[in-house]
């Protein structure tokens, strides 16, 4: 088939979407001379219409086409919203083994939405008479043989990276003109918010940038035009005649705002030329930290913890054992609806049949409906949460497994559940003001990310829930000296401070740290600070408010006084995951820590460095023969044998002069035993 016979066809076809979709479909791999589904895969195992399960919402198949690590492909009639088909192939990407393309076609239109984790979405859109040209039939081809070819170069970290150095130049100039920096942070934290809702169509026709542009020529006009935009934000109204959504949620809770320059309006508008809409989150609110807090401007461009060393706590904590427990239901589900009576062509359902299969789906409901209320009661809480990258991750996670969970129950045969897990599971403690309310936001955006990116709309009314759960405080003490309480949570997980035990009182002062100790006797002596939240946790943990946590140290967790912290975990419970000694990012600079997941199930086995195990000790070693090395006691036969020596805890600087008079001395040599002594 040519081009020009494939559009002559086709052009003026107007039948409905199930009578010609299959027909277009095979024509179309016709004309790129691709073999069509039935040739290529006649088992339907990586290439066939109707992939999926019948849909309890209408019709077959979770996509009309699908091709196994290519695309998932949905039909609609022409001239219908091809938007509606994109948002159902998203709803069921995950069931459809998140293909690296999403395609959607009215017959006159077809339309390709790249899909690739962590990359900026783009969009390719052929026209009918594009298929005339050898170039948009290569890339129509491409789909099918080579995806990959339309993988975005631009990554998202890049994206994000891009957004954060425009917003840390504008706000080192207003805390330059004098305002207060807590003051700058809530302002460009608005700024970048209002950046994202308009190019995610939360603000309507790109209001926020015509607002940049308009105060332009006269900058003293911006603060009258944002104030009257973040008082419709404030709690729903009018921007001119434009409506304007009730957003709020503690970040628009007034109209305040602060003056710009028409340098400080030129970046606003080049920074509103980047698609905010796909901005990371996990790495949002370090990069914007950096910009916010006077004392990390030194950080900026310096590197951070991405995603997958995130996982690595996240992953074992709560996603694992959550999905462990998803197996479980769904096969109890299935159990249920495969022995339960079936209706066939000849016979229906009467009496006992009918009433055996309406307990069956209503058994399997409630077992599917409990699963779902687990979800919805499951807490996280990171009690050194910065600018909430651990929370956002634990979030997106708890999302996908209740996503997955709802769609698996459809396909068995339940009735389709829509996304009712929201930020309020995800619970924060962060000392810094200018960190806790960037993990507010960066929550937000990753919530309302994710509900576009599976193809729902957003929450309304208000559009930003109030986060209390991430609270502004000390995580370890209170101002009274006493132990500071934690919400009650299912999961802990986080990266705490690092300190070490000999920088504590010049870091944190001489009387917090006495309180500190004083405050955590049972700690041992001459412990980092971190190891103030491993007791914490423990101590949870003992009480019965927590299940599981997962924490990152530095490698000296595994020795010395900090080792001592550990002990009761392994004693009392275990550590059931743990890596001893990794890259990671803290303030920006590269450091080598521990990442340890502990519970109270004693005996079971563990994963050491990625590999089962069957105990892990407190020094983070493990053996076959479980020789636990940190039960060894020091011999009394090697008293006097040998001497540490001098430690340098400070400064040590000499004149040039007296050094080299020193190195001019003699020797002194002292005898030891059998041996000298230099």
């Amino acid at each position: 088939m040519t081009p020009q016979e494939f559009i002559d066809k086709w052009r003026n076809v107007d039948l409905k979407e199930r009578t010609a979709s299959h027909s277009h479909f095979l024509d179309l791999c016709t004309l790129l001379e691709i073999p069509d589904p039935v040739t290529a895969d006649p088992k339907g195992e990586w290439f066939t219409f109707e992939k999926g399960a019948s849909k309890t919402s209408g019709g077959e198949g979770w996509a009309d086409v699908w091709r196994k690590d290519c695309f998932a492909w949905e039909y609609k009639g022409k001239r219908k919203d091809l938007d509606r088909a994109f948002d159902q192939l998203r709803q069921y990407a995950i069931a459809l083994e998140n293909p690296p393309l999403l395609i959607v076609s009215d017959m006159d239109r077809i339309r390709i939405h790249t899909n690739w984790t962590n990359t900026v979405q783009k969009v390719h859109t052929i026209e009918l008479m594009d298929l005339t040209d050898a170039t948009t039939r290569d890339l129509l081809r491409h789909c099918f043989t080579e995806p990959e070819r339309l993988k975005p170069a631009k990554t998202r970290q890049v994206l994000t990276e891009e957004a954060a150095q425009r917003f840390a130049t504008l706000a080192q100039r207003l805390r330059g003109r004098g305002h207060d920096p807590e003051q700058v942070a809530h302002f460009v934290n608005r700024l970048v918010f209002c950046m994202f809702a308009e190019d995610t169509n939360l603000l309507p026709g790109k209001m926020f940038e015509r607002m940049i542009k308009a105060a332009r020529p006269k900058p003293e006009t911006f603060a009258q035009h944002a104030q009257t935009l973040f008082s419709a934000m404030k709690s729903g109204g009018m921007v001119g005649f434009e409506p304007v959504e009730w957003f709020n949620g503690g970040l628009f809770d007034s109209d305040a705002t602060l003056p710009l320059t028409w340098e400080d309006l030129d970046d606003l508008i080049r920074a509103a030329s980047l698609d905010w809409s796909d901005i990371d989150p996990s790495i949002l609110g370090t990069l914007f930290e950096r910009g916010l807090d006077p004392d990390k401007r030194s950080q900026l461009g310096a590197h951070y913890t991405d995603r997958d060393k995130i996982m690595q706590i996240v992953g074992p904590v709560m996603v694992q054992p959550l999905l462990a427990e998803w197996d479980g239901v769904r096969t109890a589900i299935a159990d249920l609806l495969e022995n339960a009576p079936k209706a066939t062509k000849e016979k229906l359902l009467r009496g006992k049949d009918l009433a055996a299969n309406t307990k069956a789906h209503r058994d399997a409901g409630a077992l599917h409906k409990a699963f779902i209320d687990r979800l919805k009661a499951f807490r996280v809480l990171d009690p050194a949460c910065g600018s909430g990258n651990f929370l956002y991750i634990a979030l997106l996670e708890l999302k996908n497994i209740e996503h997955r969970a709802n769609l698996e129950a459809e396909a068995l045969g339940l009735p389709r559940a829509f996304p009712s897990i929201g930020p309020e599971a995800v619970l924060g403690i962060e000392l810094n003001p200018y960190a806790a309310e960037l993990a507010r936001v960066s929550v937000w955006i990753g919530e309302i990310q994710w509900m576009r990116r599976n193809g729902f709309e957003a929450a309304k009314n208000p559009i930003l829930r109030t986060l209390d759960t991430i609270q502004n405080r000390d995580a370890v003490l209170n101002a009274d000296g006493t132990r500071a309480d934690w919400p009650r949570a299912d999961v802990v997980v986080g990266n705490p401070p690092f300190l070490g035990n000999k920088k504590m009182i010049a870091g944190l002062g001489e009387d917090y740290t006495v309180a500190l100790r004083k405050a955590y006797a049972d700690a041992p002596g001459g412990v980092d600070l971190v190891a103030y939240w491993f007791v914490r946790a423990w101590q949870a943990m003992q009480a019965g408010e927590l299940t599981r946590a997962g924490l990152v140290a530095t490698n000296s967790i595994r020795g010395g006084a900090n080792r001592e912290v550990l002990k009761p975990i392994v004693d009392g419970g275990r550590i059931f995951e743990a890596w001893a000694d990794e890259a990671w990012t803290v303030d920006g600079a590269a450091v080598r820590v521990s990442m340890v997941c502990f519970d109270g199930v004693k005996g079971e086995a563990g994963r050491l460095e990625g590999g089962t195990v069957e105990e892990i000790f407190a020094d983070l070693t493990a053996s076959k023969q479980a020789v636990n090395l940190t039960d060894a006691i020091k011999l009394s036969e090697m008293t006097g044998l040998c001497f540490q020596g001098t430690i340098k805890n400070g400064a040590f600087d000499l004149e040039p002069e007296v050094a080299r008079d020193w190195l001019r001395q003699p020797a002194l040599l002292h005898k030891s035993h059998e041996g000298f002594i230099l």
